[in-house]
């Protein structure tokens, strides 16, 4: 099974650098658009290879949806916790009401009836 494991992180490893390769020239990255820009009077643009712009598209997304499926599941995590709260809650109480109805008791007698 780690061979298997291996054997695609080298196929994935492989495929990247081929995109990478095939992807060297540089691009302008500009974050405004051109007909917008004359409104700033600036024009913030980058030159970068494409290979960089497509990984970091890939890693911005992956952040966002990190991000967003995490904000999302805020319910689930806070009912799960509330449960565990009242679990452990009804566990102390079984303790105390067990204490209790063997309070007095001879300890081998006690230990029968949990037995039993």
């Amino acid at each position: 099974m780690r061979y298997i494991r291996y054997a695609c992180i080298a196929t994935f490893a492989v495929a990247l650098i081929a995109v990478a390769l095939a992807n060297r020239e540089l691009v302008s990255l500009r974050l405004v658009p051109t007909e917008v820009s004359g409104w700033f009077a600036m024009t913030p643009a980058m030159e970068m290879p494409l290979f960089i712009v497509i990984f970091g598209s890939i890693v911005v997304g992956l952040l966002v949806g990190f991000v967003w499926e995490w904000i999302r599941e805020h319910n689930q995590r806070a009912e799960a916790a509330r449960q565990a709260r009242e679990m452990r809650r009804l566990q102390r109480e079984v303790a105390r009401l067990k204490g209790e109805k063997h309070e007095g008791k001879d300890e081998v007698l006690a230990l029968l009836d949990e037995a039993s």
